[in-house]
């Protein structure tokens, strides 16, 4: 019998989770079967409120984790149910859980999840907390994706960038010779999706279609790209302590339209990606984008004009849904870890070195 897995990722534009069930294969995974659950409101509240601190904040993160872990428990038994496949065949689940806090530079990172909860749940080995080795050995923590990017997609023939557009965007380099590197570029959905929440009560901008009414503000534009994240060399991580709606508002002045601050955002996410390839990815002819923003026609339209001399493609055009990467990554950090084998990259953390990654829950 072949190897299962089951990946579990739930991102930074807390829209809900994602699962899959997985096969190794030579590169990479194949695809046996995915499904999406979105957050119930009560809980996208919590884990949202979770984002800065707050009274009670370790109780209501205990019970916020314990609640997303019972979401993902449902989230696998689904799964299993829809694929027809028993819990003691899959080998591990890989949980990314969710960030509620990312400060490397202070030396830590929290994903809520409780592994030992989900493993008694579902009668299956959960590897989780993949970020903490890494940042014990000095790196970043993130992204994690890159390593999993490069035993998929990459090819001794040709240069290639991929661009996971999650909440948080990042780049990663994928020569056809040389070390794989990657970073994250700045903010991927998620001031896109939080101005128009704010303003239109939807939980993101479907398409882009709102954005695309709007007209660019140059001057906010500019004061957007001044912040220093954007200056800094990698390796570097962001996360919504970096960009949120308060960063947002510190830097609007007199009072534009709504629809025309949607419009930069989408500009800003644009640009800093477009520039993260053009500086860290100069040979790369084709760009593959994954994540839920290579479903936003109007950002990757600016996208393909912003890099006129390389092909921008969704990650389909290879076989892999675009939404499904990254909880196949985690599926894979998950093999990795079981087998004692690095999942990092240092060259994309800042690492001292490959680590093994994660806490093993047995089944």
């Amino acid at each position: 019998m072949a190897e299962l897995y089951i990946g579990l990722m739930s991102g930074t534009s807390l829209d809900g989770i994602d699962v899959i069930l997985a096969a190794p294969r030579r590169r990479g995974f194949h695809l046996r079967s995915a499904l999406h659950r979105p957050f119930s409101p009560q809980l996208r509240k919590q884990l949202f409120a979770l984002q800065a601190s707050g009274p009670d904040e370790l109780r209501r993160a205990s019970l916020a984790a314990n609640e997303l872990t019972r979401a993902c428990a449902a989230a696998v038994r689904s799964l299993l149910s829809r694929a027809r496949v028993a819990a003691g065949a899959v080998t591990a689940i890989g949980c990314h859980g969710q960030t509620v806090r990312h400060q490397p530079r202070a030396g830590y990172t929290v994903q809520l999840i409780n592994g030992a909860l989900l493993a008694e749940l579902t009668g299956i080995s959960v590897v989780c907390d993949f970020r903490s080795r890494d940042i014990a050995a000095g790196g970043e923590g993130a992204p994690l994706a890159p390593a999993f990017h490069s035993a998929l997609f990459r090819t001794p023939n040709r240069d290639r960038a991929v661009v996971n557009i999650g909440g948080i965007a990042n780049v990663t380099s994928l020569p056809a010779r040389g070390r794989v590197t990657g970073f994250d570029s700045g903010p991927g959905n998620c001031l896109l999706d939080a101005w128009i929440n704010a303003h239109q009560r939807l939980p993101y901008d479907r398409g882009g279609a709102w954005a695309a009414r709007g007209r660019l503000a140059p001057r906010l534009l500019e004061r957007l790209l001044a912040d220093p994240y954007f200056r800094r060399r990698a390796p570097k991580s962001a996360g919504r302590e970096t960009f949120n709606l308060d960063w947002l508002r510190q830097r609007l002045t007199a009072n534009p339209r709504a629809v025309d601050v949607q419009a930069t955002l989408l500009e800003l996410t644009a640009c800093t990606i477009s520039r993260a390839v053009q500086t860290y990815c100069p040979d790369a002819g084709e760009v593959l984008v994954c994540g839920g923003g290579a479903r936003n026609r109007a950002l990757l339209s600016r996208l393909a004009a912003l890099l006129p001399d390389r092909r921008v493609v969704v990650t389909d055009a290879l076989g892999v849904a675009a939404e499904h990467v990254e909880a196949l990554a985690f599926a894979w950090l998950a093999r990795q870890t079981l087998r004692r084998k690095p999942g990092n990259l240092p060259a994309v953390t800042g690492a001292r070195g490959p680590r093994v990654l994660g806490a093993i829950y047995p089944a």
